[in-house]
C-alpha cells in the first residue's frame, strides 16, 4: 500500500481542523498560514461536562516533526492543567504515560490526540483532580 506523503496528510488534517470536529469539543489549525512545513499547530480543548474541567478552555501547541505520521507529534499544554501526563513545570505531554502516543500509529492524528487528552480529563481519576486557577499559563 502506498505511503501518504507528509505534506498531503498534514493538508488533509489542516482541512479537517478548519471544518471543526464533531461536537466542537475540540479544534486546531495551524498556528501560521505561512508555515509551508505545516509543523506548528494550535490546539484547543474545550473541559468534559461533569468534571472539574467543565467550560474550562485549554490551549495547546502541536508540532509535527520531520518524521511524521510515522512518529507522534510533540504536544504541550499552554494553559496550565493538572493531568498525571502532563509536566507541571513545562506543560508537555509525556508520550509514555498517554496511550495515543505511546502507542501511535500512521493512522493516528492531531485530531485523534485531541480526543484522547479529553477523554483522559473525563475519566474517573482525572475527572476530580484539583486544578489550577482558570486561565492560568505554563
Amino acid at each position: 500500500m502506498a505511503k501518504i506523503p507528509r505534506s498531503f496528510r498534514l493538508l488533509e488534517e489542516l482541512e479537517k481542523g478548519e471544518k471543526g470536529i464533531g461536537d466542537g469539543s475540540c479544534s486546531y489549525g495551524l498556528e501560521d498560514g505561512d508555515d509551508i512545513m505545516m509543523s506548528h499547530w494550535n490546539g484547543t480543548i474545550i473541559g468534559p461536562g461533569h468534571t472539574v474541567h467543565e467550560n474550562r478552555i485549554y490551549s495547546l501547541k502541536i508540532t509535527c516533526g520531520e518524521d511524521y505520521p510515522d512518529r507522534p507529534p510533540t504536544v504541550q499544554f499552554v494553559s496550565r492543567v493538572n493531568l498525571p501526563f502532563v509536566n507541571q513545570v513545562d506543560g508537555k505531554v509525556d508520550p509514555s504515560k498517554l496511550p495515543v502516543l505511546a502507542h501511535w500509529t500512521r493512522n493516528s492524528s492531531i485530531e485523534t490526540v485531541l480526543v484522547e487528552i479529553r477523554r483522559e480529563m473525563a475519566s474517573f481519576n482525572n475527572r476530580k483532580l484539583p486544578q489550577p486557577p482558570e486561565g492560568s499559563t505554563f
